[in-house]
């Protein structure tokens, strides 16, 4: 997310005079990232309640 911004930032103006990293495209990119992260987070643990049948028979 930091490296966005700062690209955002550094990047700066072309010959003609316009921003070509604004603002709204950092944002829109950071949003993706968000979301991948937590897509990831989520199939992360999505398999970490899994025990085999060894565990399950052990704790009983």
């Amino acid at each position: 997310m930091v490296a966005v911004l700062a690209a955002s930032y550094l990047v700066g103006k072309n010959a003609a005079g316009v921003d070509i990293f604004r603002a709204p495209r950092a944002w829109f990119f950071i949003t993706i990232l968000t979301v991948g992260y937590l897509g990831s987070r989520g199939l992360a643990k999505l398999g970490s309640n899994y025990r085999s049948e060894e565990e399950r028979t052990a704790r009983h």
